[in-house]
């Protein structure tokens, strides 16, 4: 990102493509994942597990739970680097919808379902069509339930 990306103290969420505060080095690191790295760090440390609801920042948590008091509950598990809302959700799925995903997966631990969304990640890794938005006039929930059948 630019050195200068949030100078007004704003903390603003990625708009993907369009996302002028990217540098073209930094869509290079994004486009090839490498700023997932860190992570992997974190995961070997403990920090973090390899599946769980992806942590956000602290300003946009605040802020989703304004609006989302119940948005708190996705601390009951271990941040991960994958998770049930990147997998079966996109980068237009909404807030909510990320939540309820996450909620989803965090009432139904089970080591098949990290299986599954470990392999579903692998797989969106290679399949760059795989990340694009839910399909017309289809509900996220419903485009979840669609994909999870798939996998």
């Amino acid at each position: 990102m630019r050195v200068d990306a949030e100078s007004d103290g704003v903390a603003r969420l990625s708009t993907g493509d369009k996302d002028d505060r990217i540098t073209p080095v930094g869509r290079f690191i994004r486009k090839v994942r490498l700023d997932e790295l860190p992570q992997l760090i974190d995961i070997l440390k403990g920090d973090m597990s390899v599946v769980g609801p992806r942590p956000e920042r602290p300003e946009i948590a605040a802020e989703y739970m304004e609006e989302l008091p119940e948005f708190s509950l996705r601390l009951q598990a271990k941040a991960g680097l994958t998770g049930y809302a990147q997998v079966y959700g996109k980068y237009n799925t909404t807030p909510y919808d990320k939540l309820q995903m996450d909620l989803m997966y965090i009432a139904q631990p089970s080591i098949l379902e990290d299986l599954r969304i470990i392999f579903a990640t692998i797989k969106i890794l290679f399949l760059p069509e795989s990340t694009e938005g839910i399909f017309e006039g289809q509900t996220t929930a419903e485009q979840a339930t669609h994909l999870s059948s798939r996998f």
